[in-house]
């Protein structure tokens, strides 16, 4: 078995693969060229597309390459899998702009030029896509008779996604039909990229072996073979979707959708029974860190060290390394451990919307009903008995004084404050 698969397998990246000996064999002889497919549904990726592109990354680094496919036709009309109702389409402007918007996200995680790791081992450039470049040209005609044709429909209807869609209200001709443009993908990037696996998550197993399918029969005279690996769709231990914010909204990889900080505390917030697989699943680190960590979850779990680590690789892996420094001063700086003044505005407003952001216009009130409205006190009377106890702090200074407001100079970049009860209950006001 390749050392590599063993290592995917290890890391819990291996849902199904059609042939695991044969690919094993193709990834032992010679570089593979794999693709993933990333179709334009928002304006950002969010948490749960790192587990394809970053699964790419380490077939990269393995010493083969990766393709990055944008949907820019697949995008048009919506793929079935996972769903239970019709997808509402958007316009072709609107698939355009998403795929513009998505490019960078999509070529930020794999390289774009030949390189040798210090091991000596060679990194193949890898390729960004667009299915519409070859999609765009065929009429619906030659759509039908080139492509439909090497595709029975009784397969098509007994595929799980089709399936499932039928037996809860039925899906339209155009979402049927999305299994083949998928298929034609794949044959595509088979001839014109020497492409030889396709990866996705799990709910596109039926959509990969119907491109599987469809090489076969198109190429059966040419001796060539194709692999499926699909990736397991995650949850976290309560069986909860993975990547989805204690909202309910979705994580995202674009910073003016899901800031730095609230993208930090996602990661550092894992729970205990999941944080060794996250760390798997989608840091680099190797086997003996990770499993070192996971000693440090069994005995010291009030430390929370695999979720910080876990936190601080996923931060500086999307948004870099100055972010990652900003958000662990936010973080230090909130509970009284740091400097707020240094805290540039958008860090300490990230910061203290993930804490709780309440508002306030006017004039200043007293701290005590400021400790109210910030939730840090039920009533006004529990309030003041917290200052008299000494547990209330405005911008990390103890109140003495409960019936006293601070000072318009006290609010940071003129128009916050950070309040606190007792080392760990914090919240913040925004004065209008």
């Amino acid at each position: 078995m390749s050392d590599f698969l063993d290592e995917l397998r290890w890391r819990g990246l291996i849902a199904q693969t059609t042939d695991e000996q044969a690919l094993s064999t193709a990834l032992d002889n010679a570089p593979l060229t794999v693709y993933a497919g990333f179709d334009p549904t928002a304006a950002s990726l969010h948490a749960g597309h790192l587990v394809p592109l970053l699964t790419l990354r380490r077939f990269q680094q393995a010493g083969h390459r990766p393709i990055v496919l944008a949907g820019g036709a697949t995008g048009l009309i919506g793929d079935p899998s996972g769903r239970s109702s019709e997808r509402v389409l958007n316009t072709p402007e609107r698939v355009r702009e998403l795929v513009e918007a998505l490019r960078p996200q999509l070529a930020k995680f794999v390289d774009f030029e030949d390189s040798t790791t210090a091991d000596g081992r060679v990194t193949h450039a890898a390729v960004l896509a667009n299915n519409l470049d070859w999609t765009a040209s065929i009429s619906a005609l030659d759509f039908l008779r080139d492509v439909g044709k090497h595709f029975p429909v009784t397969q098509m209807l007994a595929r799980e996604s089709v399936a499932a869609r039928i037996s809860s209200g039925g899906l339209s001709y155009t979402e049927f039909s999305y299994q083949l443009l998928q298929a034609n993908d794949f044959l595509q990037l088979y001839r014109d990229q020497g492409c030889r696996l396709q990866i996705g998550g799990n709910d596109q197993w039926g959509n990969i072996t119907a491109g599987l399918d469809y090489i076969r029969r198109v190429t059966a005279n040419e001796g060539g073979q194709a692999h499926a690996l699909t990736l397991p769709l995650l949850t976290n231990a309560n069986g909860e979707k993975f990547g989805k914010s204690t909202g309910g909204g979705s994580v995202w990889l674009d910073p003016n959708l899901t800031s730095p900080y609230a993208w930090f505390q996602f990661w550092f917030n894992t729970d205990d029974r999941d944080v060794v697989g996250r760390l798997k699943t989608f840091t680099f680190l190797d086997r003996k860190e990770i499993e070192e960590l996971e000693t440090q979850v069994a005995e010291r779990p009030a430390a929370r060290l695999a979720q910080r680590r876990l936190a601080e690789e996923m931060t500086t892996l999307v948004h870099g390394a100055e972010e990652t420094s900003a958000v662990l001063a936010a973080s230090q700086a909130l509970f009284g451990r740091g400097e707020l003044r240094e805290l540039p505005a958008e860090t300490l407003r990230a910061a203290l919307t993930e804490a709780g952001l309440h508002q306030v216009s006017g004039e200043l009130p007293s701290a005590a009903a400021l400790l109210q409205t910030a939730g840090l006190a039920g009533s006004l009377s529990e309030a003041r008995r917290t200052v008299r106890e000494g547990g209330a702090y405005v911008n990390n200074v103890k109140v003495t004084d409960a019936e006293a407001p601070p000072a318009r100079e006290d609010l940071l970049h003129g128009r916050w404050l950070v309040l606190r009860r007792g080392k760990r209950t914090v919240s913040g006001i925004e004065v209008l």
